[in-house]
């Protein structure tokens, strides 16, 4: 199997991964797919009794805004609460524990930057097993500080998540350490089934599952669960549409590298689905869908506001697929919450993109008279609104200002794009000149 390879922005939180494997181009026979190691209920069933007194029953909450929107009941599934932050915990521990005696006693190591770091450290740290996490410079630094709280030894490799994966690798071969894959292998996928398990429990009438998807793990495993009890049951996998590599693999007939891909959703952005779990997405997943930055964020922004749900970005996209096209999820729905482990920095960064998107922020360019006064009643009308005023500059020298005028730019915090409508509507009836 292919392994992403990736970068992550220190400044901006945004995930780039840039594939190494070419696709096939038109008209090139792909071949068979080769037989893959298979998932099934009974394995499932077995991680539960493994992660028992180990990982937390998630809760399940009614949200009653989604289901306003949907028309219908929406339960989140906030494995955002779940220990390490993440449902990789799950996973993680499920495939730890079953390593032999030999084998732990090499010790395990994994390459990540965020969830499957600090799954891979406590699973570690429960079992009694030393780990060895690389991460690329950069990495988060909370997420750095949890994986090392967990006891795992943090070594920092290159600029990029590649450099990171190739240390791993290296360090594995040197000292026979076993190394942990984030979601393609049997174990993991089983473990993250377990969410499947508890959903069909907390919601038994669920009508559709709604999953963050990445490399696929949580995807395959909930799919896999929910499926073999109840088939009527739609689930959809949800992937940022820049970093959306299932659409094209399904389409292929096998798991296709992407070229490139941009999101700030890092915990779903893999270059490449695994082979184990594109084959349970393939066989039993009804649908994925993509969703925009823009959608992400609005999405997150709306779960802190109305759930008060903290969660990263790749945490909230099945809630921004819901909030895209309601119309297209039955009810009742759950939405699965994957993460919540986002950087504070990130976190603020979302919320006023977040804001931004859902029409919060006003930008205007407003021509007054260029006389005492003029600035004052613009800003008594602006407040008139209701409008709060974040930022207020002067420009005097324009070919299209009158010599005794004065174009100032205004940017304002609404309650939201209807609210900003009125704002405009009412400087434009008080005769000011204004360009959004």
């Amino acid at each position: 199997m292919t392994d992403p390879v990736g970068s992550t922005s220190e400044t901006t939180g945004e995930t780039t991964v840039e594939s190494t494997a070419e696709p096939a181009g038109p008209g090139v026979p792909l071949g068979p797919v080769p037989p893959v190691p298979e998932v099934t209920l009974a394995d499932v069933e077995a991680a539960r009794e493994v992660l028992e007194g180990t990982a937390i029953v998630t809760p399940m909450e009614e949200s009653r805004w989604l289901s306003a929107i949907a028309g219908g009941r929406v339960g989140l599934k906030c494995e955002n609460l779940q220990r390490t932050g993440s449902f990789k915990a799950r996973g993680a521990f499920v495939r730890i524990s079953r390593l032999s005696a030999e084998e732990r006693a090499r010790g395990v190591v994994a390459a990540s930057a965020g969830n499957h770091a600090q799954g891979v450290a406590l699973a570690a740290q429960q079992l009694g097993i030393a780990a060895t996490v690389f991460m690329p410079e950069g990495a988060p630094i909370p997420k750095e500080r949890a994986t090392r709280g967990y006891g795992a030894d943090v070594v920092f490799s290159g600029r990029y998540l590649e450099d990171a994966l190739e240390a791993a690798r290296a360090f594995a071969e040197r000292t026979g350490a076993v190394m942990i894959h984030p979601f393609d292998h049997v174990d993991v996928v089983a473990g993250q089934g377990t969410v499947g398990l508890e959903l069909l429990e907390q919601m038994p009438d669920v009508r559709t599952v709604v999953v963050p998807t990445g490399g696929g793990g949580l995807l395959a495993g909930i799919a896999l669960a929910v499926k073999a009890a109840r088939p009527d049951v739609r689930v959809v996998g949800v992937q940022a549409k820049d970093a959306a590599a299932y659409p094209g693999s399904l389409e292929q007939g096998r798991p296709t590298p992407l070229e490139h891909m941009r999101t700030m959703a890092d915990g779903i952005a893999v270059g490449r689905p695994g082979d184990i779990t594109f084959a349970a997405v393939r066989d039993h997943v009804d649908e994925v869908v993509t969703v925009s930055e823009d959608l992400l964020a609005r999405a997150l922004l709306a779960l802190v506001e109305r759930a008060k749900m903290v969660v990263e970005p790749a945490g909230a996209a099945a809630v921004a697929a819901i909030l895209d096209h309601p119309e297209r999820f039955e009810t009742p729905a759950v939405a699965v919450l994957s993460g919540g482990n986002v950087d504070p920095l990130l976190l603020g960064k979302v919320i006023r993109h977040g804001m931004a998107a859902a029409g919060r922020y006003l930008n205007l360019q407003v021509t007054i008279p260029d006389a005492p006064g003029g600035l004052a009643q613009l800003l008594t009308e602006v407040g008139a609104t209701g409008s709060n005023v974040l930022e207020v500059a002067h420009e005097r020298i324009s070919p299209s200002l009158g010599m005794d005028e004065v174009t100032v730019q205004l940017q304002l915090e609404t309650r939201g794009a209807e609210h900003s409508a009125l704002v405009l509507a009412r400087m434009r009836e008080r005769g000011y000149r204004v360009v959004e």
